[in-house]
Formats: C-alpha cells, sequence, structure tokens
C-alpha cells in the first residue's frame, strides 16, 4: 500500500484537515491516509485536550471514509513525539508498503529543526499541502540525500483549530468547521471549556 502518514496534534481534527488529505490522496494516488495524533508534540506547548479525546475525534472524523483511519503509533509511545521515530517503527513494521509523510505549507519551514530530519527526509518522500494564507513556494530539500518533495494543490480551507478552539470556549456552534459527530464530541465532553 501507499500510505499518506499526516501527524499532528488534530486539537481538535477539523474540516481543513480532511480537505487537505483528500488532496494528498488524491494527487499522490494513496491507498490510505493515516491521521497519526501526537501524544506530546516537542515543538509547541502540550495540547489541551487529553490524548484519548483527541483520537477518538479523529477517529469519528475518518470514519466515514474508508481511504481515511486513526492510527494511535505515537499515543502508545511514552515521551515526546518525534516524526523519524514514527517512520522508522512504521517502516520497520510495514515493510512492504511505502510511505509518503504529509505536512501542511507551515510546517514544511519547521523540518530542520525537528529530531534528526536529514535521517527522515533520507526514509520518506514528503508531500507539502498548500494552505491558505501560507506562500505556495516550495523550497527544495535542505538535506542532500532527501528521498523527495512533492508540492500537493488543491482547494483547501482556512481554518485553525486555536479559533475553534475559541468558539467551543464561547459555547459558539461549530457546525461546518469540524465534521457533526466531532461537534457533537466537543459538546458531550465540554472540551475546550
Amino acid at each position: 500500500m501507499r500510505i499518506g502518514l499526516y501527524g499532528g496534534t488534530f486539537d481538535p481534527v477539523h474540516l481543513g484537515h480532511l480537505r487537505a488529505a483528500e488532496n494528498a490522496r488524491e494527487q499522490l494516488g494513496l491507498d490510505l491516509v493515516a491521521f497519526v495524533p501526537a501524544a506530546l508534540p516537542p515543538h509547541r506547548g502540550a495540547p489541551l485536550s487529553p490524548a484519548a479525546d483527541r483520537l477518538e475525534m479523529v477517529r469519528l472524523a475518518t470514519a466515514p471514509y474508508p481511504a481515511f483511519e486513526a492510527w494511535d503509533t505515537e499515543l502508545r509511545r511514552a515521551g515526546p513525539s518525534y516524526t523519524v521515530q514514527t517512520v522508522e517503527a512504521l517502516l520497520a513494521s510495514r515493510a512492504r508498503d511505502s510511505l509518503v509523510l504529509v505536512v501542511g505549507a507551515d510546517t514544511w519551514p519547521e523540518i530542520p529543526g525537528w529530531r534528526d530530519p536529514e535521517r527522515l527526509l533520507a526514509l520518506v518522500e514528503v508531500a507539502v499541502v498548500d494552505r491558505p494564507g501560507f506562500g505556495s513556494a516550495l523550497p527544495e530539500p535542505p538535506f542532500p540525500g532527501a528521498r523527495g518533495v512533492r508540492r500537493v494543490c488543491g482547494p483547501g480551507l482556512e481554518l485553525s483549530a486555536s479559533a475553534i478552539r475559541e468558539l467551543a470556549r464561547a459555547g459558539k456552534s461549530l457546525r461546518f468547521l469540524v465534521p457533526d459527530a466531532v461537534a457533537a464530541y466537543i459538546g458531550e465532553r465540554r472540551l475546550y471549556r
């Protein structure tokens, strides 16, 4: 299988994430896009929602789409969620599959500051998905030996998890920002209040 690995805090997962994953799936011929919530992102503060809630929201969001799955790969590992460790573990357990790391245009410039970025880019191809408000120019891979970087174009949604959390905190509607099942879950669990 050709699998796109789409990581993030997903706090909460929203329609912008789903649209970006669909753009990557179509343009790269992916059999599956695996949404991989980070347990403890090393480059930003801890997520506001517990890992179990974030995973459940991703499960709810991806359930209607056979080509999308929620993977708990990083949530099962203690400590910070380093992408290179995730990729190494998945390559070891799924040797017959081809992995593509899917990142947003806002994340691509941060990769040189990640844990062992040269090794990461030697292990997987990277797909950089356009994101509204971010430049569409795709810089060359910052390291020799990188497997390749591809730009993924397509319609995007200008949404942010922080804006959605603020709406939830204020008791406002999340309709048309997150899947209905995710909005219901946020309301039931009183997340972000």
